[in-house]
């Protein structure tokens, strides 16, 4: 029996390390992991996560410790890894595409530097790792099959590029060491805990700016295209991963397997053209036009597919920021 049934069977608990558990995917790869049955520890600096994003998990039995760090202190892993973990999901990152022009240093220290050295303890303990990367190492989508793992990339931006640079490290442990190690390219994901500001997310930041009564700004002609893939969907996905032994050595896409240009996008969430208008793009370089997910290969080997509809993902964000920021 793999360790994937062991799993879902409940039959084994792992030790388990969430680098970036703080952040937006990272809370619920840890609320994933807790309902599995898991014990979990968080690693994470709150340059972009936040506390309260895993607050209610606190008190919970197998919260074994969360420690405020950086994944480029040696000292704070070294510590941390004598934990004797099953498998580290390391989503502790620099995640935005403008930080990282401006300041392509800070995204490559945190992207490819902070990755080595989670690799190397990794190596040390014989820790299986799932790597988070990004649709954003893609070229755009040339058709209506959607970009497959084998779809050329395109470092567009210092971000794509730094992501790269930490797959392909990944990579090298499972070739050099036979280190199990998964890479996971999730498409634009989005929902509840995302935040609603220039670091948030498309959908999070539309959403917001409409209930607050706000015209909705597109960057460019608003054509471009986005999969939308909601965040419980993402972190199954990412979880899963993790326990499929078939995953090991592997590239994996997920997403929902639909694009909506910007300009629906919009409209779907404001219902009114007048509430919305375009803007001058602040990155124009560094823009993917057309992104839309093949996500046969982890519906093969993992089993997984996404299960909340757009429409249905809107919903339930649109409710969360409605409750949460005491919007109308």
């Amino acid at each position: 029996m793999n360790l994937r049934n062991l799993v879902i069977e409940r039959k084994i608990s792992l030790n388990i390390l969430v680098t970036g558990g703080a952040g937006f995917i990272g809370r619920w790869v840890v609320k994933k992991l807790l309902d599995d049955g898991h014990k979990v520890w968080i690693l994470d600096d709150l340059s972009n996560g936040r506390i309260e994003n895993i607050s209610e998990f606190m008190n919970h039995k197998n919260f074994m410790e969360f420690v405020k760090g950086d994944i480029k202190d040696i000292n704070v892993l070294d510590k941390l890894f004598t934990n004797r973990f099953d498998i580290c999901y390391n989503l502790g990152a620099s995640i935005n595409v403008q930080d990282s022009i401006d300041d392509p240093r800070t995204t490559f220290e945190n992207d490819a530097v902070g990755t080595f050295n989670v690799l190397e303890q990794c190596r040390k303990y014989d820790v299986k790792i799932v790597f988070m990367s990004t649709c954003m190492v893609y070229d755009r989508a040339t058709d209506e099959n959607g970009i497959t793992e084998r779809h050329p990339i395109k470092p567009v931006s210092p971000y794509a590029g730094s992501k790269i640079a930490g797959e392909n490290m990944v990579l090298s442990y499972w070739y050099a060491y036979k280190l199990p190690a998964v890479v996971v390219r999730p498409f634009n994901t989005y929902g509840p805990f995302q935040k609603t500001g220039g670091e948030g997310g498309v959908v999070a930041i539309f959403i917001k700016r409409y209930l607050s009564g706000e015209v909705l700004n597109i960057y460019g002609d608003g054509t471009q295209t986005r999969d939308l893939l909601y965040v419980e969907d993402c972190a199954r996905f990412v979880v899963e991963a993790g326990y499929s032994n078939k995953a090991n050595g592997e590239i994996l896409n997920a997403g929902l397997g639909r694009d909506i240009s910007i300009n629906e996008l919009a409209m779907l969430i404001a219902k009114a053209r007048e509430k919305i208008t375009h803007v001058p793009h602040i990155h124009p370089q560094s823009e993917i036009m057309k992104l839309l997910c093949n996500y046969e290969k982890a519906k093969k080997l993992l089993n997984w597919e996404p299960q909340i509809s757009l429409e249905e993902g809107i919903y339930k964000t649109e409710r969360w920021i409605k409750e949460n920021y005491k919007l109308i």
